[in-house]
């Protein structure tokens, strides 16, 4: 019972604070999108990059156990279904987790957003044995693999390089880059609307 109430509490935290950047706004990420308001980019560059540097710092301190890392298995239908999410983000200036938090922060287009999503989900559900025997889904690159080798977490690499350290340079590479970008790459209207 105590996990579910921190998941609770923690859920919670995570969607006042996405409210809070402006991921809970479309228009916002329609902006970030086409490069006119570049802060929820930073922001989503500046979380990536530091929660990369504490989990492989962490793990090559011997303060995160590599057990809890988890990593997606590889196939074709991972590569189109993110191309899929990307277009319907674009579209409609939700991802999963903004569109829940927009609805519960009261925008009633989300609710249209959510509604489109689980009939998605049901259409796969429904379709799966089609997809499966098509062969999308099959594993490509060895299935479960990392860019490099994390010691004792059982997932192979594709490159020589050590994972820790290949996670470390790449989390500090995302944070100066949060960092070094501008407001904006194209000139615009930068200034967020208010949720409806």
């Amino acid at each position: 019972m105590s996990s579910i109430l921190l998941a609770i509490l923690i859920g919670a935290a995570f969607g006042a604070t996405l409210d809070r950047i402006g991921a809970t706004n479309p228009s916002l990420i329609g902006r970030m999108l086409n490069l006119t308001n570049l802060h929820l980019m930073k922001t989503i560059l500046l979380a990536i990059g530091t929660g990369s540097v504490l989990m492989f710092g962490g793990q090559m301190l011997g303060l995160v156990d590599v057990g809890h890392m988890s990593v997606k298995t590889a196939y074709i239908g991972v590569f189109i279904g993110g191309l899929m999410l990307g277009l319907g983000w674009a579209v409609s200036g939700y991802c999963p987790g903004t569109g829940v938090c927009a609805l519960a922060s009261g925008r009633r287009d989300a609710a249209f957003f959510i509604a489109g999503g689980l009939l998605g989900a049901a259409a796969y559900m429904l379709s799966y044995p089609w997809w499966k025997a098509s062969g999308l889904l099959d594993k490509i690159g060895g299935g479960k693999v990392t860019l490099g080798a994390v010691p004792s977490s059982g997932y192979e690499g594709l490159t020589g390089l050590p994972g820790d350290v290949l996670g470390l340079v790449l989390g500090a590479g995302f944070i100066a880059i949060a960092f070094a970008l501008p407001e904006r790459l194209i000139p615009g209207s930068g200034a967020a609307q208010p949720a409806e």
